[in-house]
């Protein structure tokens, strides 16, 4: 990627010409596409988490793909696939739904394609930390290099989402529950997650952050839209992460996977040790609203008692507000642990089954399940609660 660990341009709307504009010169500046060979696949994994339309701040925003299938052609590739496998039933009615209300009908009319084989993989991974084995979308076997194109949301249980957790999506959609059981807790959750990344990174060429309109608050899917006005790249999804993070005024204390990268010496321990094209500061956002949690604590402690205290006295919980629930129960049949039950149609949590993994969070369709911090983490990160934002 040339000289630049991460590169960050202005783009302010999602203009196709000023679109085009911003991925020229921010790829340009990285090195180009010359890795883009004559008659390849590429294979675009875009976040296409649930059905929402582009304005939403949801899913990558469908201009910024097309313009980006466009350059790709140009380049020479003969087929460009995007894809993803959001939380669901991971076949061609879900999908072409999904498709459909994320706006991504005009990538099959500029001869790009949207995935449709939707066949599964069991794979092993010997440079695994914690996920040894595990199984992903096939699509991306077609694929001679993979662009990871993502977008800037708040989460939940990781407290950002971006680049190495839109890797997360190759994981096929009914079987995310599973991995969310397998894996409760946050650092694990989280090492996971960089399992998957560095599976994948011999063939992830590119990795594009959409953070022209972020999430804040009650992300990833029901919090609300910030303008933030950038596009990133980087090679590696862990070093744009660690700016991405800073944009919405977070460290890697505060994003697990962050914390997990930098176990494996992924990351340097400080964003000032990276070489970035661009003036990140003109991006901060100081009032962004985070769910931040000091994951660090979790990670470091060396006492197993002292642990035990830390993620009681730090660990995030899921709550139901009433008001705002509509009775669907699409939390109840989402729970991996099965710590939810319907009470006169409100959803009432067994705290001694919930695992904290927030899946009735992300894929609430009316936000009523927010995210509760508790007092000493928001003394610790000096940052509210995100209650009812």
């Amino acid at each position: 990627m040339s000289k630049y660990d991460v590169a960050a341009v202005v783009c302010h709307t999602y203009d196709e010409k000023e679109v085009r504009s911003a991925l020229e010169r921010l790829i340009d500046t990285c090195g180009g596409l010359d890795w883009v060979q004559k008659g390849s696949c590429v294979a675009i994994k875009a976040n296409l988490v649930t059905f929402a339309k582009p304005d939403a701040a949801v899913t990558t925003h469908p201009t910024l793909i097309c313009e980006l299938v466009k350059m790709l052609f140009e380049r020479g590739a003969s087929r460009v696939i995007v894809g993803d496998s959001p939380g669901g039933l991971y076949n061609s009615t879900f999908l072409n739904k999904v498709y459909n209300v994320c706006g991504l009908d005009d990538i099959e009319r500029i001869g790009g394609e949207l995935n449709r084989n939707f066949d599964q993989t069991e794979t092993s991974f010997d440079g695994a930390k914690i996920a040894h084995s595990f199984t992903y979308t096939s699509y991306l076997d077609e694929a001679d290099a993979i662009i990871n194109f993502c977008k800037l949301k708040t989460h939940g249980m990781m407290g950002m989402s971006a680049a190495a957790k839109n890797m997360f999506g190759v994981i096929p959609g009914t079987m995310k529950p599973e991995y969310h059981f397998r894996y409760p807790n946050a650092a694990d959750f989280a090492r996971m997650i960089v399992d998957i990344d560095e599976y994948f990174a011999p063939k992830v060429e590119l990795c594009i952050a959409d953070a022209i309109v972020g999430m804040e608050g009650n992300g990833p899917t029901q919090g609300l839209p910030r303008h933030i006005g950038a596009i990133l790249v980087s090679p590696s999804p862990h070093k744009l992460d660690l700016v991405c993070a800073k944009i919405i005024g977070l460290s890697a204390d505060d994003v697990p996977t962050l914390q997990a990268a930098q176990e494996r010496d992924l990351i340097p321990k400080s964003i000032d040790d990276l070489k970035i094209f661009g003036n990140i500061d003109e991006f901060v956002i100081s009032d962004y609203k985070n769910v931040a949690v000091r994951n660090s604590l979790l990670f470091d402690s060396k006492s197993r008692l002292f642990g035990k205290i830390a993620k009681k006295a730090l660990e995030a919980k899921p709550i139901v507000v009433k008001k705002e629930c509509r009775g669907c129960e699409k939390c109840r049949q989402i729970c991996p642990a099965q710590a939810i039950t319907m009470e006169n149609t409100i959803p009432v949590i067994d705290r001694k089954k919930c695992i904290k993994c927030f899946c009735c969070q992300e894929f609430c369709p009316f936000g009523s399940m927010k995210v509760k911090r508790t007092l000493i983490a928001r003394i610790l990160t000096g940052k509210k609660g995100t209650r009812g934002r």
